[in-house]
């Protein structure tokens, strides 16, 4: 899994032989300061697209996959035999439900993965979804269903990842689950902090804690039509981009940078708390996964907008850097498997599809 705040591959070896999914070992390889800027590059709707770097970059991250494959198995004493597939979301380039026509595409050539590691590689899962008429994500929310649901509470589950997405598991199990993007997550504090402090990512969130949030920008990006939308819905940084930030921040007033960072990470917890309690009746309990659950700040935010216990999903069984990479493994298997992933209460898909392409293995 590499998700949209591209800071590297998360690899899980998960075993499905039991009743519950089950995280045997993880592997973590983090992508290169040029990488992450070549890949911001294509990612930008702003700049000329060259197809001989688009076609590297295909390959390279197709290398660097199936390296973080080998990697894994090696840190776990695995061989390639042991393995029946490799799942692998690819980096997204760009999401487009709402272009004409739609579409979404992410590189990392599949066929490198399955011919470095000698492993059947399942891989372009979202693509099927707006096919049929859906937006192509969030397609985590049936593998919440199946991994945190509880016949006692109405649950969220929040994943904090570059963008943002919720999940809402109701104790009904006749009632739809639920769920869509509620906006940025970590991107923009990302990209603040990269742009001023030169680093990946605000660690804790101990900047934007240094800061103070400007009321009059949080009301400005709160104003942004796409929280008016009804889900499905979803979104990404093509959209909640530099290039939005930068141009918001040039109506305004000027603010100290450290301000800044403390308004967005309030815009974060803010469209989310928001969303939760349009969306969710009665929550229980808010399970929290992706990177954006080390912020310090962001957590006690969501805590304190939010009337329900916010924790860890480290808390329900599974580690929260590594949720999305065990639901892409399970959505493979779901492919071999000649199952549906999708969920159409969620998408918008007019059916339930199969999702993915198999690239088998030797």
């Amino acid at each position: 899994m590499s998700g949209t705040s591209m800071d590297g591959i998360d690899a899980a070896l998960v075993d499905f032989s039991g009743s519950r999914p089950q995280l045997i070992d993880h592997y973590y390889s983090p992508f290169t300061k040029p990488l992450v800027k070549e890949l911001s590059a294509l990612g930008n709707s702003a700049n000329p697209i060259f197809l001989k770097k688009y076609g590297e970059l295909d390959a390279q991250l197709g290398h660097l996959f199936s390296n973080a494959v080998l990697s894994l198995l090696k840190k776990s004493s695995r061989s390639p035999e042991e393995i029946i597939a490799v799942g692998s979301h690819g980096q997204t380039i760009f999401h487009g439900p709402g272009q004409t026509p739609p579409f979404c595409l992410q590189i990392g050539d599949p066929n490198i993965i399955a011919e470095n590691t000698g492993i059947t590689t399942v891989a372009d899962f979202r693509r099927r979804d707006i096919a049929a008429g859906g937006q192509g994500a969030p397609l985590v929310p049936a593998f919440h269903q199946l991994f945190f649901s509880e016949p006692t509470e109405n649950r969220i589950i929040l994943n904090l990842g570059g963008v943002a997405n919720i999940t809402l598991l109701p104790i009904n199990q006749d009632d739809l689950v639920t769920g869509f993007d509620t906006g940025p997550g970590n991107a923009l504090m990302d990209y603040w902090a990269n742009k001023h402090l030169g680093v990946a990512y605000d660690k804790n969130g101990d900047w934007a804690n240094s800061g103070t949030c400007q009321k009059q920008l949080l009301d400005e990006m709160l104003k942004d039509a796409y929280f008016a939308l009804e889900p499905p819905k979803s979104t990404g940084k093509e959209y909640f981009s530099s290039s939005w930030l930068e141009n918001t921040l040039a109506k305004q007033p000027q603010y100290l940078p450290e301000d800044i960072q403390a308004s967005l990470c309030h815009f974060t917890a803010l469209s989310i708390s928001t969303a939760i309690k349009k969306q969710a009746i009665n929550p229980d309990r808010v399970l929290v996964c992706g990177g954006g659950v080390h912020n310090s700040l962001l957590m006690d935010l969501l805590q304190y907008q939010l009337p329900c216990p916010v924790n860890s999903t480290d808390n329900y069984g599974l580690n929260p850097d590594q949720v999305e990479a065990v639901a892409f493994a399970w959505l493979a298997r779901q492919t071999l498997q000649g199952l549906p992933g999708n969920l159409t209460s969620v998408t918008g898909a007019k059916n339930p599809v199969i999702l993915g392409a198999i690239y088998p293995g030797s």
